[in-house]
């Protein structure tokens, strides 16, 4: 069997090699976007964003939507993305610039740090209430989410404590309900609610218990509430049954602290999207009703969704309900929202000619950044990274935190890039990685005080349990610019190629399979590192230039 499926890998690897050969070098004009959620037709298909944008919630603030969702490790952290319609997106802000407390996100600290956020309007202004699981609940605000945001202020310590979501009510009184994470508090599959200032900056130490999920018929994981007050009912909104599978389930009240009724609003039905769970509701001016969501992609992470949402009895019915019990499907296409103006078809940035003077908004550091890792004006035109330390007794780059990510885009596409390197640089290896709990690269280790540098291949499978990374060498080519090159095809397979001294890309390795990180999708992005603390210097570094996208030629 091994070898079969060893054969059958080497077979698609050489299948693969004769059409990357084929494909001339791209430029930034032969690049167009890989995933369209706007159709062009007055419809839209699911997802209406394909990366890992996880636990999304989403709030109308006029005719202008927020959204922002789980960052993780990851800094900035936070991400905050701006529509005029519910369908086309812009990434317009982190809230976060670096995870708190500093020290101890200076190293990647995979699957901790910003969990599950809600993004409410209130006042005048935009408030973000998000989770750490290890230290409480945090609250950042701002007048204009464009313009930065406030410093993020722990309102509620705590360990375990998750998913806060607001509600300020008619008479003053302001709440904060939320979930609990098992692995920190030894508890899940309930919501506390706790009376909050009405600034947002006091929550009283001890809540209530308002939803058991233990006291639900074959409910587990009950957690990421949205809390809303409709037509006299006090709603939460939360997901159950876990990432992978779970529902959409609402449960109503008169009184704020129940008893509440409860009812699955949403699940998989004969669809292709599994889990269809955990978002925001939102009402347009129109007075239409959708609800955002995540649905869970493996190597892709948690793409984001949106339903149609109708009421029915004063329960929420989301998706499209065919048979009439009251429990929606998830739709692949849907009429738009209903807006005073017409969008612009939007997607979300990925290339990058790295032709400004900070980094484009897609990319994002495993760990908080120090700017020293790279510098945007020492070359016009260019990305500098300077090479970090990176000693052997670290087996694999789990722990390194000076990588430079960025979301994969589409189910398929093609990324490029072309690093450079300086006559005046040390020992030091530097490439393009897909990266993971396994994870592979691409690049070189240059051969100092001559024009050439080795192509080589990296392989890690099991990061996370200290797997020891395989560098395989590949050849020497008679260059110090080298242009390297990932094929990736539907589920994450990953083809690493070079451009040759030939100029025809030259296919490499073994067949790579895409794999998530803790808690978040695969991501593709760069790095450098030097295995010797003394090569930690300013010569030290590579040139990128240009940092492309575009689709396969079939």
């Amino acid at each position: 069997m091994y070898k079969l499926s060893f054969l059958f890998a080497a077979a698609i690897v050489s299948l693969l090699q004769g059409c990357i050969s084929a494909v001339p070098v791209a430029s930034l004009e032969d690049q167009h976007a890989l995933w369209q959620a706007d159709l062009g037709n007055g419809f839209y298909q699911n997802p209406i964003l394909y990366a890992d944008y996880s636990d999304p919630d989403v709030v109308a603030v006029g005719d202008d939507y927020y959204m922002s969702a789980s960052s993780f490790n990851v800094s900035p952290g936070l991400p905050v993305l701006h529509s005029t319609d519910l369908v086309n997106w812009e990434l317009i802000a982190y809230a976060v610039d670096k995870n708190v407390p500093a020290d101890v996100f200076s190293k990647p600290q995979h699957g901790n740090g910003i969990w599950a956020p809600c993004i409410r309007y209130h006042e005048g202004k935009v408030w973000i209430f998000f989770p750490d699981p290890d230290y409480g609940v945090y609250m950042v605000n701002t007048t204009d989410p464009r313009k930065g945001w406030s410093e993020p202020k722990l309102i509620l310590p705590g360990k375990g404590i998750i998913d806060p979501t607001p509600l300020w009510d008619d008479d003053g009184q302001a709440y904060l309900l939320h979930g609990w994470a098992k692995s920190r508090a030894g508890k899940n599959n309930i919501l506390t609610l706790r009376k909050m200032s009405a600034d947002a900056s006091i929550v009283e130490p001890e809540g209530e218990i308002i939803i058991n999920g233990h006291e639900i018929d074959n409910y587990r994981t009950l957690e990421g509430p949205k809390l809303y007050k409709h037509n006299g009912y006090y709603y939460v909104f939360a997901p159950a049954g876990g990432v992978p599978v779970g529902w959409q389930s609402v449960f109503r009240s008169k009184n704020i602290y129940g008893p509440y009724e409860n009812k699955i609003v949403m699940e998989q039905g004969d669809t292709y999207i599994n889990g269809p769970h955990q978002g925001g509701w939102v009402r347009t001016p129109a007075g239409e009703d959708w609800f955002i969501h995540f649905q869970s992609r493996h190597s892709y992470g948690r793409i984001v969704l949106m339903q149609p949402m109708t009421w029915v009895d004063d329960w929420p019915v989301i998706g499209v309900d065919e048979d009439g019990d009251g429990i929606g499907s998830p739709v692949r296409r849907y009429k738009k929202p209903k807006t005073p103006t017409e969008s612009d078809i939007k997607n979300l940035p990925f290339t990058d000619d790295f032709s400004t003077q900070e980094l484009a908004l897609q990319w994002q550091w495993h760990a908080n950044y120090q700017d020293e890792w790279y510098s945007l004006s020492e070359r016009k035109g260019h990305l500098r990274l300077y090479a970090q330390h990176w000693g052997k007794e670290n087996n694999n780059m789990w722990t390194y935190p000076a990588q430079l990510l960025q979301k994969l885009p589409a189910p398929e596409f093609i990324v490029q890039t072309t690093i450079e390197v300086p006559d005046s640089a040390g020992e030091l290896s530097a490439g393009l990685t897909m990266f993971g709990e396994d994870y592979s690269w691409i690049g070189f280790s240059n051969i100092p005080e001559t024009d050439e540098v080795e192509i080589v291949v990296g392989v890690c499978h099991g990061a996370r349990k200290g797997c020891t990374e395989n560098i395989r060498p590949q050849k020497i080519l008679k260059t110090r610019q080298v242009t390297l090159r990932m094929i990736v095809t539907e589920g994450g397979a990953t083809v690493l190629s070079f451009l040759d001294d030939n100029g025809r890309f030259h296919s490499v390795g073994e067949l790579f399979q895409a794999r998530p990180g803790r808690w978040i999708g695969a991501k593709v992005g760069l790095f450098v590192r030097s295995e010797n603390a003394e090569d930690v210097k300013a010569e030290n570094f590579v040139d990128v230039r240009e940092f492309n996208l575009f689709p396969a030629k079939y």
